[in-house]
């Protein structure tokens, strides 16, 4: 097997993905692009040179056998871009990855049907409780849910794709040896565990510097069919994807926001340039033509076994959270009613308090 040089090569942090797959190109075997001379590699036109006089350098300095031995012992699974299940999607894009990692199972991801998620790392409360309303709305599809395993945004958007019975594809700026953020290291070991596959293209030694976040996004957009955008600043990570989808030829949707928050102005400007405007999840399915009906939630369904005052409870705090007295001046219900009512609903789970001791919708 050849695995072990495109182990070898993708351990060599002064190169990358494209300078790999360049040669690949040239010389149409991964054997032969390790064992470059320096002859062979001036004859490949565009090739820089300085760029292949450090491949040779740090090329002669891998030890084969001992790089593949670490990603095997790791438990780190791989495909290369030579492999027949690549995933198709991220093989179409102009810089796919040469080695894409991967802990987790990718086999129950059905790779044609990815959508992914991305914005602001410092989201407010209004942009995860948004995401994580849509995400529901698709449990019982075979859709899977992609994101970049950050704080905030991404962080909503994997959970709920887990708590719905969602896969998720969570995709890292780092090797497997790190976890960032450290916050996060149970929403990985989740989706490892069942919920899906978290995926990089770097060797397992290779830190989550900041120049590597970019070069993430392009593979959460890369492995989408489209990328759905909340909360985005206008100098943003989330807007460097939401122009990456759209060089990668990927529907574009955002979700709306409050056009008091500095995290929608990316948002407002990105729906004026013309992506498409995403409030539910059927918005996603029109957008992608995805002919897929998500099923009826437990909670229409327990909706539809309210009585009056349950209903009446709901539909006050269908738009925001609200505090008890807010409820009780608005439902005219009586202290002792409501209070009942509400710890009855909180177990039914149709309704949760904030950490404000506000009440909303679940």
């Amino acid at each position: 097997m050849n695995y072990k040089y495109w182990i070898g090569l993708s351990s060599i942090e002064q190169i990358d993905s494209r300078f790999i797959l360049t040669l690949y190109e040239h010389f149409g075997d991964i054997e032969k692009v390790f064992n470059a001379t320096r002859v062979e590699l001036s004859n490949i036109e565009g090739l820089s040179v300085k760029k292949a006089e450090i491949f040779l350098e740090y090329r002669d300095k891998v030890n084969l056998d001992k790089t593949y031995d670490r990603v095997i012992s790791g438990e780190i699974k791989f495909y290369t871009f030579a492999d027949d299940n690549y995933p198709r999607m991220l093989r179409e894009i102009s810089d796919p990855p040469a080695v894409l990692y991967y802990k987790g199972d990718l086999s129950v991801c059905n790779l044609n049907r990815v959508v992914g998620f991305v914005g602001s790392r410092r989201c407010t409360r209004n942009g995860c409780d948004a995401v994580k309303k849509i995400i529901s709305e698709l449990a019982g599809t075979d859709i899977c849910i992609a994101s970049g395993l950050a704080a905030g945004i991404d962080t909503a958007a994997h959970t709920a794709a887990l708590e719905n019975g969602i896969k998720t594809i969570g995709v890292i700026a780092s090797g497997f040896d790190f976890v960032y953020p450290t916050s996060n290291k149970k929403l990985y070991e989740r989706i490892e565990n069942g919920g899906g596959a978290v995926v990089t293209e770097y060797y397992p030694t290779f830190e989550p510097l900041r120049f590597r976040f970019p070069q993430r996004n392009r593979i959460v957009s890369g492995l989408s069919k489209g990328v759905v955008v909340a909360e985005a600043a206008l100098k943003s990570g989330a807007l460097i994807t939401a122009n990456l989808t759209l060089e990668q030829g990927r529907e574009l949707m955002c979700i709306p926001g409050l056009i008091t928050n500095p995290n929608t102005d990316g948002i407002y400007k990105l729906l004026k340039d013309g992506a498409s405007l995403v409030t539910n999840a059927a918005d996603i399915l029109n957008t992608l033509n995805w002919e897929i009906t998500p099923v009826q939630s437990s909670q229409n369904k327990d909706f539809e076994n309210l009585d009056i005052d349950e209903k009446k409870i709901l539909y006050t705090i269908n738009i925001e959270p609200k505090t008890f007295d807010e409820i009780l001046a608005e439902t005219k219900l009586s202290t002792e009613k409501l209070l009942e009512l509400l710890t009855m609903m909180e177990l039914k789970s149709l309704i949760t308090q904030t950490a404000d001791n506000r009440y909303k919708k679940e």
